[in-house]
């Protein structure tokens, strides 16, 4: 039994597979992150164009 306990202890082999998680939870965050700044940004020059363009038109 203590030598189960030791090994299991000792397995790493699970280690590489929870570090590639968490490395693409990482990378998925930022990219979510950065497509609702870039969301933002461009509603706002749709919506400044539109004004521009209301105004040049009437």
């Amino acid at each position: 039994m203590k030598n189960q306990i030791q090994k299991f202890i000792n397995d790493e082999s699970g280690a590489t597979a929870i570090e590639y998680g968490l490395l693409a939870a990482l990378v998925a965050l930022g990219i979510a992150a950065g497509a609702t700044a870039l969301g933002t940004q461009l509603g706002a020059l749709f919506t400044r164009i539109s004004v521009r363009l209301a105004a040049a038109v009437f």
